[in-house]
């Protein structure tokens, strides 16, 4: 049997944000905010995606804000880069990085986290070798980013998705 509402967390997450872009919350823009959302959950029920299980939902928060610090700061690191031009010198790298972690869901999280993260980018994932290849804009320790990577986000992902 097919669910109204396969997915009622979508469907609300993108009336609300129908309504904070259209800036109004006339009963049209309600209603047809509501319409889109229903039937962008209708075509992801279809798409049949993995449904993650969160196992430990404490963690988010501690993740959310981790992250939102390390952005913070990476953003402004990648600010003094900019602005000190050719003052000073940066190397920027690649790194090919084992993952523990293998849950879908897990991966996608770990790949906007690093891509969100000024300075740096997720560019290939490996399922064969269960690695990740990533840019980094300022690279000085190669084990030194790999270790933040799984001491940071990798190990707090395992414990949300695994």
């Amino acid at each position: 049997m097919r669910r109204v509402f396969p997915y009622p967390l979508l469907t609300l997450a993108l009336t609300l944000m129908w309504l904070l872009l259209q800036q109004s919350v006339g009963l049209g823009h309600i209603l047809l905010g509501f319409v889109v959302a229903w039937s962008a959950s209708q075509a992801m029920a279809r798409l049949q995606p993995h449904k993650p299980v969160i196992r430990r939902p404490g963690k988010v928060l501690q993740l959310v804000a981790l992250v939102t610090v390390d952005v913070v700061r990476s953003n402004i690191a990648v600010a003094r880069i900019i602005l000190a031009g050719d003052r000073r010198e940066t190397t920027a790298g690649f790194i090919k990085m084992p993952l523990e972690l293998k849950d879908p869901a897990g991966l996608a999280v770990l790949s906007c986290i690093i891509t969100a993260t000024p300075g740096s980018a997720w560019l290939e994932y490996s399922p064969a070798e269960s690695s990740v290849l990533i840019h980094v804009l300022d690279l000085i320790d190669e084990a030194e980013w790999v270790a933040t990577v799984k001491l940071r986000y990798e190990a707090l992902l395992l414990e949300i998705f695994q």
